[in-house]
């Protein structure tokens, strides 16, 4: 029988899965309170780390149509809930396990599809989105500048040779009346 709290809990766990960009599930066994708190201060306000019942969260997950968590939810889990740029939330997790072995990521999911341990580690390895945005523009920008020199060069080109064939004829080195006389 389904106590009042644990229906609170999955309702509250569902709204969460539903409202999230991506879950990452970790196993935290080994770590203590004042490492998850560090935990939870580095991921920042788009993402939220919480610690949760395996069964509950099964249910949770399938309530909210994510139903390829189901292999990670054995052991101690703990699951973040990523509300902003999965990126970041990815670095964080990432940076922290590397000082403190204790933290494993386990796997997760990102838009609907799920991710292994190695792909979530690969995802932290991107630069963010605003860094990658940079770049996007910076290559539209660069190749603008160069269709605008492209179409401009053979104008620029007819500019200098009417200028060097003015300076040409006004020095008096030039004959003009050879081609008059030749078309006659």
């Amino acid at each position: 029988m389904a106590t009042p709290d644990k229906v609170a809990a999955v309702e509250e766990m569902t709204g969460k899965f539903r409202n999230s960009n991506a879950a990452v599930v970790t196993a935290y066994t080994g770590l203590s309170v004042a490492q998850l708190k560090e935990l939870r201060r580095s991921l920042g306000d788009n993402a939220q780390y919480r610690v949760v019942k395996n069964t509950l969260t099964k249910i949770a997950a399938q309530e909210a149509g994510v139903s390829t968590l189901d292999e990670f939810l054995v052991g101690s889990t703990a699951v973040t809930f990523v509300t902003g740029d999965p990126v970041e939330a990815a670095k964080s997790l990432r940076d922290f396990a590397k000082d403190n072995p204790a933290l494993v990521i386990k796997g997760g999911v990102l838009d609907g599809r799920a991710l292994s341990a190695d792909e979530i580690k690969k995802l932290a390895d991107l630069e963010s989105r605003e860094v990658l945005l940079a770049k996007l523009a910076g290559g539209m920008k660069a190749s603008m500048a160069k269709a605008a020199a492209t179409f401009q060069a053979p104008l620029t080109k007819f500019v200098r040779t009417a200028d060097a064939l003015r300076d040409k004829v006004e020095q008096g080195g030039a004959d003009t009346s050879a081609p008059a006389e030749a078309a006659e």
